[in-house]
């Protein structure tokens, strides 16, 4: 059976906006209090910019490459699946990462209710990632029902903190001032690297791009919708972060691991801090749960293209979900959670995902064609997009940068060692069709303001809907 979608701008929109937004924003804010003061909110805006250039010439590459598969499929199209072998190594490392920075971030939040020995510390780490884990091998629909449910418990908290933070500034506007002034109190040293770490919140964009063959014109929607996406999510950190640093002096932000907790008690008291605390166990949570299912579907793609361990591409009998690579992905997660830090794991992650957005732009070039494909910028993006990764990727700390090499390069004998293998043609076959695609995106999650703007969409259909006299 031929299944056809036929997804307008505001659908697109949603899509990218729900996999973008989830909670970084608890996490990210505070990183960079301590490395460029209020100054922060800037980096925000052009990590804003570089987000959107990249992600749409990562929607330019879904028009020429319309299958699964992500930068994975559109790498080996360009070139041959040694490159694009590379390309998804470095991206599932980067989602890899974010498992443990959830874990991390759980732990921190959680200790703002209960105090936490560092052995209780750890239980906690392992009954998360393993509950996560579980979740997703038995019962993946109905966490994703149970995660649209909770979606107003994840937003609210964020949405009351804007609202009542700019409140407090119309009616104390010396709080604010005070708050910003120096605008950058510790120069510029410092700024390409806290870059990094503000330009992880923006990562997802990436699993929004869809097969053209699903939108309508996709040459003037996806372009539009990328944009349109990357405003509101923009806003959306810009309008949480000007409230966050006009609240609390830098160098208090520098040395809180829960920092809209604290703002929350600025506003509300211990209120306050009960309502954000509860909001980032739910968004962290959502978030990692999402995120597993992500990267396990990733290294599915890529083990039924015969480039990675069999096992990985091994489907549960009954539930059907890519267990072992789940299992796997938990083990590894929790290891990391308990050696690594969240800077640390965020700033290899950001550098992973550079690394894998380079090639993606370098295949732009390659796959664009004149004929009968009028994508505006596609000549431009890419060329701008492989500056911006570059940056990034120069941006990172020594450590970073020796260890990114030696990761990308241990790829490399598992790629010699599993090439040359027979791929699974009959699960290949399913995982790429039509249809198979179309499923796995109507149980895509939508999660946080995509939830919130398909509600407003709803309301204003009904409010404007004629009505007939009885």
């Amino acid at each position: 059976m031929e299944v056809k979608r036929e997804l307008s701008q505001f659908d697109l929109t949603n899509i990218i906006v729900g996999a973008i937004v989830g909670a970084d924003i608890y996490i990210a804010s505070a990183l960079t209090a301590g490395l460029v003061g209020p100054f922060s909110i800037v980096l925000w805006a052009v990590a804003g910019l570089f987000a959107i250039a990249i992600a749409i010439v990562f929607a330019y590459c879904s028009y020429y490459v319309p299958r699964v598969g992500g930068p994975f499929a559109y790498v080996s199209e360009a070139f041959d699946d040694f490159y694009g072998f590379l390309t998804g190594w470095s991206m599932w490392i980067a989602e890899l990462l974010a498992l443990p920075v959830f874990a991390i971030a759980f732990v921190n939040y959680l200790q703002a209710l209960v105090p936490l020995t560092p052995a209780a510390g750890v239980a906690v780490k392992a009954l998360f990632i393993g509950s996560l884990t579980f979740v997703n091998i038995v019962g993946v629909r109905a966490a994703g029902r149970l995660n649209d449910a909770l979606t107003i418990v994840k937003l609210s908290p964020l949405l009351l903190l804007i609202v009542a933070g700019l409140g407090v500034f119309l009616v104390r506007p010396e709080t604010v001032i005070a708050n910003y002034t120096p605008l950058l109190p510790l120069g510029l040293d410092n700024a390409s690297h806290a870059l990094v770490l503000i330009f992880w919140a923006y990562a997802g964009f990436e699993i929004g791009t869809l097969p053209a063959g699903e939108v309508q014109e996709p040459q003037k929607t996806i372009p539009r919708a990328i944009v349109s996406g990357m405003l509101i999510v923009s806003l959306f950190y810009l309008l949480t972060n000007f409230v966050l640093y006009g609240l609390i002096n830098w160098t208090e932000l520098d040395q809180s691991t829960v920092p809209l907790v604290a703002a929350g008690t600025i506003l509300f008291g211990s209120a306050g801090a009960l309502i954000m605390t509860v909001g980032a166990l739910f968004s962290v949570s959502g978030s990692d749960e999402s995120g597993m299912l992500g990267s396990a579907r990733l290294a599915y793609a890529m083990a039924i293209d015969g480039l990675f361990p069999r096992a990985f591409a091994k489907i549960h009998p009954r539930y059907g979900t890519p267990y072992v690579i789940l299992i796997a992905q938990g083990a590894i997660a929790f290891i990391l959670s308990n050696v690594g830090n969240l800077s640390g794991l965020i700033s290899f992650a950001v550098l992973n995902l550079a690394f894998s957005f380079l090639l993606t732009c370098f295949a732009l070039i390659v796959l664009r064609r004149d004929d009968g494909a009028n994508l505006r910028g596609q000549h431009l993006l890419p060329l701008a997009g492989i500056a911006i990764c570059l940056f990034l990727l120069s941006s990172t700390t020594t450590f970073d940068k020796i260890a990114g090499v030696l990761v990308i390069l241990a790829g490399i004998p598992i790629y010699l060692f599993y090439s040359p293998k027979t791929d699974i043609g009959h699960l290949k076959d399913l995982f790429l069709s039509e249809e198979a695609v179309f499923l796995r995106r109507l149980e895509a999650k939508e999660t946080y303001l995509a939830n919130l703007l398909g509600l407003l969409r709803t309301v204003f259909r009904w409010v404007g809907r004629p009505r007939t006299r009885g």
